[in-house]
């Protein structure tokens, strides 16, 4: 399993909100974290970052996990103990009132992976079918989308594609999107924030994916593709590929 995380805040805004990292357990397997942090003075970047260390921190603790049941179960609890750490800190902080963050993670074991996701951020899959997205937007976008109320090239442009209808950290409560699939070798997961998915194509996508670069590369064309498309927001991905061994770089 090779695997590689980079961020970027892009060409316009003054900081990076975004997370993130790929962290390896006792047991070898990976926990992928992509976190993009909103609201507030500068407390996007602190929801993004208690995100990713907090779940850093219980991963990296972890006994084995074998199943996708006790994968899905592990994500769920432990996303709901982000979700109430942020909520707190939001409210004995003023300053950090609204704050929250998206979050698309990914527990990776050589059987399967779970994605989980709240928000907008993305898990996108290239394999032998072709670049398909995994995960669906929480966003007020894509349920006019869902309910045939504008098209998706409409959703593009639109004027509130950026409202959020769920996010980490803004209510006590949270609903987090789970899926366990199964992934062959040479099969390809990018997780990423919407300051990557806004700003390239699935012709992009795919073509950047399947390049002869290394890995290191392809997130790095990833970048510049997006800071040349505009780069008005941080721009946060990354990429695993299953090989028969694991490798992080």
């Amino acid at each position: 399993m090779n695997s590689v995380f980079l961020t970027d805040k892009g060409k316009v805004r003054p900081h990076n909100e975004d997370n993130g990292g790929i962290f390896k357990n006792q047991h070898g397997d990976l926990l992928v974290i992509v976190a993009d942090g909103m609201g507030g003075h500068r407390a996007g970047d602190v929801a993004s970052e208690m995100t990713s260390n907090q779940l850093r921190d219980f991963w990296e603790n972890n006994e084995r996990i074998n199943t996708p049941e006790e994968a899905e179960k592990w994500m769920m609890e432990h996303v709901v103990k982000v979700n109430e750490a942020l909520f707190k800190h939001a409210h004995d902080n003023p300053h950090c009132n609204g704050m929250g963050t998206t979050l698309v993670v990914a527990l990776c074991t050589s059987n399967f992976t779970t994605v989980g996701h709240i928000g907008d951020s993305r898990c996108y899959l290239l394999n032998d079918t072709g670049f398909s997205q995994l995960t669906e937007d929480h966003s007020l976008v894509n349920e006019l989308v869902r309910s045939g109320q504008i098209t998706k090239e409409d959703a593009e442009h639109h004027p509130r594609k950026n409202v959020l209808l769920r996010a980490l950290g803004t209510e006590e409560d949270i609903k987090l999107d789970i899926k366990t699939i199964i992934l062959e070798e040479d099969d390809i997961l990018l997780l990423c924030s919407d300051g990557l998915s806004n700003k390239i194509s699935e012709d992009e996508f795919t073509s950047t994916l399947q390049s002869d670069l290394s890995l290191s590369e392809k997130a790095h064309a990833f970048i510049d593709l997006a800071n040349e498309h505009g780069g008005e927001d941080n721009i946060t991905l990354s990429i695993i590929e299953y090989t028969s061994e694991y490798e992080s770089r």
